[in-house]
């Protein structure tokens, strides 16, 4: 994997105590992968793509279908993440999250049921199993050619088969290769905080695949930032979304993990954003504690472990740092891109040293 700089690398800093990696990946099992379709126009065929797939594997390659306990909430609801009717019914959903543009929900959709039948065929053969996938959109068509639908079937399970623990790719990768944030390239961006309680330690981890916002509202380290960094506009208002989702290894039920899921709302707006008409802000928490068998199987009477709600408040912070951060993440390793509607305008990546100098002269230490 080629590193790309991080928000810590050029100086900033964040509250709270992070994970070995800073990533989603610390918490203990989970990997993640890319797809990323990058081509360059040619006349006559396509406008150019710059799109692709995430992948998001709660128990990584397990040899099992073992669900996950979740929660889901929408800041504001132009956007998609499928199988969230069900989350929000059942507290759990089977197989990995996956994140890709607008236009290639479906085709992602389709891909993860075939991978998921190949990898535990004798279940689905054997059993009335079905899966509902957990997709997750924004919209990339200023960098790419979205009506193109240039990803395909292969693409969204190549994301899955290259899923790894360790260090993770942000900026132009993946399903956030052709995303754009408070109008500075934006795309995948991930963080990480570690928890102590009840005796235990714990993990919270964040990947945001981060689209939205305005210049004029871009906040870092509290400093208004943006309003000094006009130049460069791509629309001069809020078009995009964002998706946040939250891992842990803490023994939360669905109804904690919803509360979890509503303070990524919150850790967004720590940059800025008011969650705009146009925008999909949506948030999904979910813990691999208490792994159970095919709920379908379960046992009369299932037997659960989960920390007591006024522990939350520590978890509920953990959110909030790390989704603020996974979001300067993605903005910080992201790179130019030239758009292609509108033809040849260039999205600039955010400049770290005209960062750096506007946090300096408003106090901050970088």
């Amino acid at each position: 994997m080629t590193h790309t700089p991080r928000a810590r690398d050029i100086g900033l800093r964040f509250e709270g105590a992070t994970g070995r990696h800073n990533a989603i990946t610390d918490v203990p099992g989970l990997t993640v992968g890319f797809s990323t379709v990058i081509e360059e126009a040619r006349d006559g065929v396509h406008r150019g793509l710059c799109t692709g797939v995430t992948a998001i594997l709660p128990r990584g390659e397990s040899g099992s279908i073992t669900p996950v306990w979740a929660g889901v909430h929408s800041l504001n609801g132009n956007g998609e993440l499928t199988g969230s009717h069900h989350i929000r019914d059942l507290g759990w959903f089977m197989g990995p999250v996956m994140l890709t543009n607008t236009h290639s929900v479906g085709i992602v959709s389709h891909a993860v049921l075939g991978w998921m039948i190949d990898r535990y065929r004798d279940v689905f053969d054997t059993d009335h199993l079905w899966c509902l996938p957990v997709v997750g959109e924004t919209y990339d068509g200023v960098l790419n050619d979205i009506n193109a639908r240039a990803v395909t079937e292969e693409h969204a399970r190549a994301a899955l088969d290259a899923a790894a623990a360790g260090p993770v790719a942000e900026g132009n990768v993946g399903g956030g290769a052709g995303m754009i944030a408070y109008e500075f390239k934006g795309g995948t961006g991930t963080a990480s905080r570690q928890i102590a309680v009840a005796g235990n330690s714990y993990t919270l981890g964040v990947l945001v695949q981060a689209n939205h916002g305005t210049r004029a509202w871009l906040e870092i380290s509290g400093v208004p930032v943006g309003r000094e960094m006009g130049g460069d506009l791509v629309f001069g208002r809020d078009q995009g979304s964002i998706i946040v989702v939250i891992a842990t290894d803490a023994p939360l039920l669905p109804h904690q993990l919803d509360r979890l899921a509503r303070r990524g709302g919150i850790g967004i707006g720590r940059n800025g954003t008011k969650g705009g008409h146009s925008s999909g802000d949506i948030f999904l928490a979910f813990s691999t504690a208490n792994p159970q068998d095919n709920p379908w199987n379960a046992p009369d009477l299932m037997e659960l472990n989960a920390l007591k709600d006024t522990h939350l408040d520590l978890f509920y912070a953990a959110v909030v740092q790390a989704t603020e951060e996974a979001v300067v993440n993605a903005m910080i390793a992201a790179t130019d891109r030239v758009a292609v509607k509108p033809a040849g305008k260039t999205v600039r990546a955010i400049d770290h040293d005209r960062l750096r100098e506007i946090l300096r002269a408003n106090g901050r230490e970088v």
